[in-house]
């Protein structure tokens, strides 16, 4: 019975304050699936605008990359080391955007699956979790993100929270589940392999001279 009416609860089909004879205690005035919705939408935008961001810093590397080619070409290993200190600046930049990348397209997957109860704690706990990480990560390198990521956080949080007071016999604490790091981590290692596609090897003069 607990999962038919959670069903209505969720999609908003029923009238919010009969269920449980808890009226008043369920604030949110949106259906729960109109809010992941919501967020699958603020996610694709920002996964777009990541994949655009990163589509720069590769063209800056290819054009610095050149330039270090040129000045070990022309024997000038100061300024080869310099363009290699850009190159290298850009890289790690850009290995956390597509980590990120990586990460929400994953988050993203998985609240394409929330729909049931026991979904919402198995799929979303972790999905905070990783968007807490990201908007840290994010803080320094695109603030405006890192804001965004912080905004849908509270929003999913408070969609778990919710789901945990209609059956009444869960807390969510906020702490970050082990599911969440083996996102993070796959995301990672995918991110480390699309690097080497992405970005060629710099001159090992260059880095000779950097180290």
């Amino acid at each position: 019975m607990l999962g038919k009416d959670f069903q209505k609860y969720w999609a908003g089909s029923e009238d919010r304050d009969t269920f449980g004879g808890l009226k008043g205690a369920f604030k949110s005035k949106e259906p729960l699936k109109y809010k992941i919705v919501q967020a699958r939408y603020r996610l694709g935008s920002m996964i777009n605008r990541l994949d655009v961001y990163i589509s720069r810093l590769q063209e800056r590397d290819r054009t610095l990359f050149e330039r270090v080619v040129s000045a070990q070409m022309a024997k000038d290993t100061n300024r080869a080391a310099m363009y290699a200190n850009e190159v290298a600046e850009i890289r790690k930049m850009s290995k956390q955007l597509i980590t990120t990348q990586i990460a929400l397209e994953q988050v993203q997957l998985r609240l394409e699956t929330v729909g049931e109860l026991g979904e919402v704690f198995v799929n979303l706990i972790p999905v905070v979790g990783v968007i807490s990480e990201l908007r840290s990560v994010l803080k320094g390198v695109m603030p405006e993100i890192s804001i965004e990521l912080s905004g849908l956080a509270e929003d999913l949080q408070g969609v778990v929270i919710e789901a945990g007071d209609f059956t009444g016999g869960y807390s969510y604490t906020g702490a970050a589940s082990p599911e969440a790091r083996r996102i993070l981590d796959e995301a990672s290692a995918i991110a480390e392999q699309r690097m080497k596609e992405k970005f060629p090897d710099l001159p090992v003069n260059a880095l000779a001279q950097r180290a």
